[in-house]
């Protein structure tokens, strides 16, 4: 079967895999539809963090069951399903405590392991479930979208607050539209004004340049700031002044991962009395929360996905989405059969 891998940091090759079967407690997976995610392109950019190469991309996916091993009961061949791309080992002290999305061992598909940018996968049936009710490429996005929803669930929102996401990227986008649907008021921040505009327009979120983003979140405030703040940029610069946009007592959530180090203002954090949290991952109470909002055609996806091409032109066409004038949201690979 065919597969595409990134052998280095700029060079993305198609290669010819052996088929696998399923083993006991396995699933033998069919890919239709293949989101491209931040961490694809960084991984093909060659600035992702805990990651090496050569390595087969892919965690965004929509998928049918071809066959189940021995022991699986759940699934069935013909299934439409989703996969959770967190592998995690069980027993460590975040698994104890029901937090497996920071497992100690954490094995990412696609990013400590080979993923699914292929034809066929075979993974443990537990970390597969089955799906009805939304096309291929809906089920492609709720990985992405159960993101923001673990984000949102780490800052604890009430509805009526005011919350800034900062960055109007895929992360960012699904923040603010589970906020929306949630009952929030949002405010998002970027520095590129089309996606500003995107933001607006396609997801009716009030929206402000990040050069002009501190006077405007007091005035839509009344002078209070926001809440809580996201920040869904990975941006040092952004992620270390996402801050003065939050009110006194609020919530800094780190959604976006950057490579090196942050550096506060003590005292500044200290007399907002700030609570930092980092968010990583989801987990499967975040996938159903998607599942429903999805179910709910609340979401516009048929704008989020903003580039949709055949799994054969992948190879060609990745670099492209690299190109902030290209206007990608979020790229999709589709395969038929």
């Amino acid at each position: 079967m065919q597969a595409i891998i990134c052998q280095e940091p700029g060079r993305l090759e198609k290669i010819e895999i052996a088929d696998s079967i399923p083993g006991p407690g396995q699933v033998l997976l069919q890919i239709k539809a293949i989101g491209i995610c931040g961490t694809d392109l960084h991984a093909y950019a060659g600035n992702q963090a805990y990651f090496t190469y050569p390595r087969i991309l892919g965690h965004e996916l929509g998928a049918r069951v071809l066959e189940v091993g021995n022991g699986v009961d759940h699934l069935k061949s013909g299934d439409k399903a989703v996969i959770l791309p967190y592998f995690s080992c069980g027993k460590c002290i975040a698994c104890r405590n029901g937090q497996p999305n920071c497992c100690q061992k954490l094995n990412v598909f696609g990013v400590h392991s080979d993923g699914g940018m292929k034809e066929k996968i075979v993974v443990d049936a537990v970390y597969v479930r089955q799906i009805v009710g939304l096309e291929f490429e809906e089920i492609a996005l709720i990985e992405p979208l159960a993101i923001g929803a673990h984000a949102l669930s780490r800052a604890s929102l009430r509805p009526g607050e005011w919350i800034v996401v900062v960055g109007c990227g895929p992360i960012g986008l699904g923040i603010m539209a589970q906020a929306l649907h949630a009952g929030c008021k949002v405010i998002g921040v970027d520095v590129v004004e089309s996606r500003l505009n995107f933001a607006k327009e396609a997801f009716g979120v009030l929206t402000v340049p990040a050069d002009r983003a501190i006077a405007y979140i007091k005035e839509q405030t009344g002078g209070d700031l926001a809440t809580a703040v996201f920040d869904a940029t990975g941006y040092k610069p952004a992620l270390e002044t996402g801050i003065e946009y939050m009110a006194h007592g609020g919530r800094y959530v780190l959604e976006g991962l950057s490579k090196g180090d942050l550096c506060f203002s003590h005292p500044a954090i200290h007399a907002k009395e700030t609570t930092i949290l980092c968010s990583r991952n989801a987990t499967w109470l975040d996938f159903d929360k998607v599942i429903a909002y999805l179910k709910t055609g609340g979401f516009p996806a048929s704008k989020y996905i903003s580039h949709q091409v055949p799994f054969e032109h992948v190879v060609d066409t990745f670099a492209d989405w690299l190109d902030p004038e290209a206007g990608v949201i979020k790229a999709m690979a589709t395969l038929n059969g």
